[in-house]
């Protein structure tokens, strides 16, 4: 039997997951760490302490599984994207990483928009260039630590970061590097000209290559460390929503995944590159050699509901604790007796601000059109419905530029109410399937390993070998009230907009 790791560098842990080639999990690890935010709007980690992580979580599974080393095939890496690790010239960290969700960098997205212009760098890039990526993070370590700039000799992603200390070479792969506004997205490939408007050496990047590729081994200081035989095949890997896709099987036309986690995603697989012309979405190379991804997040989704729970839902947590009754479930049970569009009650989930379709981070929650009809139950079921309505937002950007949409994988906390299931499943007009594979992006990653290391033909077989639908939910006659709500919803936020700055 043969044998692959994913490795998943986090925010605030690394997990690595061990699976045989039948695709069966034999041993998972997680270990914890913690980052920093010295200012406002700055978030900061230590790269050390995810090698830390990473050297622990490999040698838990390779104890828990017992399994012969010399029989893993290939080791494959996920993470983060967007973050910024400096490197001296002995490879050294010269600071913290910056991370995803530090938005220090608005005056720099500015600055390096009017170099390229708008429209050339979502043309080049797939996308605007925004705080949380990285290049705009180089220009202000360049104005703001100059000291820091001079001694930089490589600029590396979290993941690629853990590949260097494992091999001591410096790759990426297409996916992650998608998300640096570096790359030339449809070209699959550096931009010299995004790179020389950032005026950086091109020798600072890494080499990218397609996720699959087996591009460095475990170096013989590595092996010693984490208990991995020397000369193991690295694989490329991909960012952390392009793997937890291929961990869901998101690897062909007409299958779409929608994450109801604290935030929420809707991802969608593309045989050719296709850009929203405003933006809106986020346009990347996909984990699939030759193809990529369109990707719309909202930032308030399943973290919309536990919002509503902790702040409404006293009476259920309280039963929770006596009885041991889910407190959630308590509060969809009453919800499923409401029909559907919660009799004119409906919830703009935008209690963080904003990403797609709104890029807005004023934008404000609200219930609108509440009487004295209204219960608890109505509340809970509009809030799950406005939730499904902004992911629908998403999708329907993503049916304007032609994808089709034949299925639609539910993965996160949300995914596991049966009610939030109906919903999406007539919101979308689209059968909802819940599949097999549920560790994440660390699953995806080691079933990239897979493929590098020769044990599948290529992504879209490791995926029909090892992923099965294991639920189905399909749309019912509550679908053509969500076509007359729809409309209702979408109008609010232009009404109100104005208000939100307020």
């Amino acid at each position: 039997m043969a044998y692959m790791i994913g490795i998943d560098v986090g925010t605030s842990s690394t997990k690595a997951v061990l699976i045989d080639e039948l695709g069966d999990v034999l041993a998972t690890a997680t270990a914890k760490y913690g980052f920093v935010t010295p200012k406002p709007l700055w978030v900061e980690s230590d790269p050390e302490d995810w090698w830390v992580a990473t050297v622990k979580v490999i040698r838990m599974v390779l104890e828990e599984s017992g399994i012969r080393t010399a029989n893993i095939s290939a080791l494959g890496l996920t993470g983060q994207m967007h973050g910024l690790v400096m490197l001296g010239p002995m490879g050294e960290v010269l600071r913290p990483c910056i991370m995803w969700n530090d938005q220090r960098t608005s005056d720099q997205c500015v600055t390096l928009t009017k170099r390229v212009g708008e429209s050339r760098v979502i043309k080049l890039t797939g996308n605007p260039i925004l705080p949380g990526f990285t290049a705009p993070k180089v220009l202000w370590v360049e104005e703001n630590e100059p000291e820091v700039f001079a001694k930089t000799t490589k600029v590396v992603l979290p993941k690629d970061y853990i590949r260097y200390k494992l091999s001591g070479e410096f790759y990426s792969d297409v996916s992650d590097a998608s998300g640096t506004s570096f790359l030339d997205v449809a070209g699959r490939c550096w931009s010299e000209e995004m790179i020389s408007a950032a005026k950086i050496p091109r020798k600072w990047l890494p080499e990218v290559t397609e996720s699959p590729v087996a591009s460095t081994k475990v170096s013989d200081a590595a092996a010693g460390i984490t208990g991995l035989p020397e000369g193991l095949p690295i694989v490329a890997g991909a960012g952390d929503q392009a793997a937890q896709a291929v961990g869901c099987g998101i690897v062909r036309s007409g299958v779409v995944s929608a994450t109801l986690g604290t935030s929420g995603v809707v991802f969608a697989h593309s045989d050719k590159y296709r850009v929203e012309p405003e933006g809106r979405l986020h346009s990347f190379c996909h984990a699939v050699p030759g193809k990529w991804h369109l990707m719309g997040v909202m930032l308030s989704a399943a973290g919309s509901f536990q919002w509503y729970r902790n702040a409404f839902g006293g009476e259920e947590i309280k039963r929770e604790k006596e009885t041991g009754e889910n407190s959630y479930n308590l509060l969809t049970l009453e919800a499923a007796k409401i029909e559907a569009g919660s009799e004119g009650l409906i919830f703009l989930p935008y209690l963080t601000g904003e990403r797609t379709p709104h890029p807005d981070p004023n934008a404000k929650g609200v219930f609108f059109g509440l009487t004295l009809r209204h219960t608890k139950a109505h509340f809970t079921r509009s809030v799950l419905e406005g939730v499904t309505f902004g992911l629908k937002d998403s999708v329907e950007l993503m049916r304007g530029l032609g994808i089709e949409m034949k299925e639609v994988v539910a993965s996160g906390g949300g995914a596991r109410s049966s009610l939030w299931k109906q919903i999406l499943a007539d919101v979308f007009e689209s059968r909802i399937v819940i599949v097999n594979a549920t560790e994440g992006a660390a699953y995806g990653a080691a079933l990239l390993a897979g493929v590098g290391g020769g044990l599948f033909s290529s992504v879209e077989d490791a995926c029909n070998e090892v992923i099965r639908e294991t639920e189905e939910t399909v749309p019912s006659h509550n679908l053509m009230k969500y076509l007359e709500v729809y409309p209702r919803y979408r109008a609010l936020y232009p009404l109100l907009k104005s208000e939100f700055r307020h």
